[in-house]
C-alpha cells in the first residue's frame, strides 16, 4: 500500500469523510522529503484500516495552500497531517515524520 496521490480539492474533502485520515505532502525534489516517504510508506504498509493519501507538492500546490489555509498549519515538505472527523488533531514535518512517530500520533 501505497497511499493514494491526491491533486484536487474535491479529492481531499472526500477523504475528509473518514474518521481518521491521514495526509502526506510531499516534495518530489528533497531528499528530506524523499526519507520521511518512506518512513510514510513503511508505516502505512501496516495499516491497511487506515485511509491515506499524498500530493506532490510540485504538481499540486493549490492543493497544498488550500490545507494550509483551511486549516491554518503552516505548510512544510514533507509534512504528514493527521485528521479526525476532518478537523487536524496532529501535524509534523521534515526529520521528525517516522514510522514511530505516525504511530504514536494515531495512538493519542
Amino acid at each position: 500500500m501505497t497511499g493514494k496521490k491526491i491533486e484536487t480539492e474535491e479529492q481531499f474533502t472526500k477523504l475528509l469523510t473518514n474518521e481518521f485520515f491521514l495526509l502526506f505532502k510531499h516534495s518530489l525534489t528533497c531528499p528530506v522529503s524523499g526519507a520521511a516517504f518512506d518512513e510514510y510508506q513503511s508505516f502505512i504498509s501496516e495499516k491497511n484500516d487506515l485511509e491515506t493519501a499524498f500530493l506532490a507538492v510540485q504538481e499540486a500546490r493549490p492543493l497544498s495552500n488550500y490545507v494550509a489555509e483551511t486549516f491554518g498549519i503552516k505548510h512544510a515538505s514533507p509534512q504528514a497531517i493527521l485528521f479526525k472527523n476532518g478537523q487536524p488533531i496532529w501535524n509534523d514535518s521534515h526529520w521528525r515524520i517516522t514510522k514511530d512517530s505516525l504511530q504514536a500520533a494515531l495512538e493519542q
